[in-house]
């Protein structure tokens, strides 16, 4: 069995408790860890690494960040973009592995959907699908995971009517998603929960949100066919959402057969 898992973490080091025993229970091949909020020489590598897990990171203090931690040394990674635009290293890492890529993404929120970020947000989906065309083919085994701060259906947030103008659910942010997604993605929640109202972000200012289910899912595991075809499970873990200081967001994973 292989696990590949996602999370936002919402500052590394104050996550690590909670971070540290869901690795300890879940035992993860692949984690992507987004917002990690640390400049690199404060990361927390060595707890990682004490785990048994390779990790590789890129961040800046109080902002952004990604990190990838697995169980197998990569091949090559890279940061960010190479396309003559702003890099965003802190927002993209791509690894690759002996038979398989992972890209972990932090994607923009985009503020408002009159704010020059929003059109940044939809330029970097842009930006991402011309990544995945040069770099990657969809016929490899391709796993696309993090934080896209979109939702992209009716069924991934609470009360969805009034998100028509929301930064992550208004329908220029949902087809620039999914237009990224035309590149060979396949979405692994819904693959094995067609129809359920399953989140995996939940405010911190609405009171008893994970209780009363109200958030939004904008955290994906997304694959290729030839890694769609050994998925056995996909689902979203909300006990650590329940802990002592928590992130926003909890994890995601998905499980493979070898």
């Amino acid at each position: 069995i292989m696990k590949i898992s996602t999370f936002n973490a919402n500052s590394i080091r104050s996550r690590m408790p909670i971070i540290t025993d869901w690795i300890i229970n879940n035992k993860p091949d692949f984690l992507g860890i987004q917002e990690t909020r640390v400049q690199d020489t404060d990361f927390p590598e060595q707890i990682i690494r004490d785990l048994g897990y390779h990790v590789y990171y890129k961040g800046e203090k109080s902002y952004n960040g990604v990190a990838l931690i697995s169980k197998e040394k990569a091949k090559e990674v890279t940061y960010g973009f190479d396309d003559g635009g702003p890099k965003d290293q802190t927002r993209l890492i791509c690894a690759k592995f002996s038979d398989l890529s992972i890209i972990n993404t932090y994607i923009p929120q985009g503020r408002s959907i009159d704010h020059i970020m929003y059109k940044y947000k939809l330029g970097w989906y842009k930006r991402l699908k011309n990544l995945f065309q040069k770099e990657f083919n969809n016929t490899e085994s391709v796993a696309w995971i993090g934080d896209m701060n979109i939702a992209s259906t009716p069924l991934d947030v609470s009360n969805y009517k009034t998100k028509k103008n929301d930064p992550c659910y208004h329908e220029f942010a949902q087809d620039a998603f999914l237009d990224v997604c035309e590149f060979g993605f396949d979405d692994l929640l819904r693959k094995f929960h067609p129809e359920e109202q399953i989140y995996s972000f939940f405010d911190y200012r609405v009171k008893d949100a994970v209780l009363k289910n109200i958030g939004w899912r904008i955290d994906y595991i997304l694959t290729t066919k030839n890694l769609t075809k050994k998925v056995l499970s996909c689902d979203v873990d909300l006990e650590p959402r329940k802990k002592e200081k928590p992130s926003d967001h909890t994890f995601v994973t998905a499980t493979f057969k070898d």
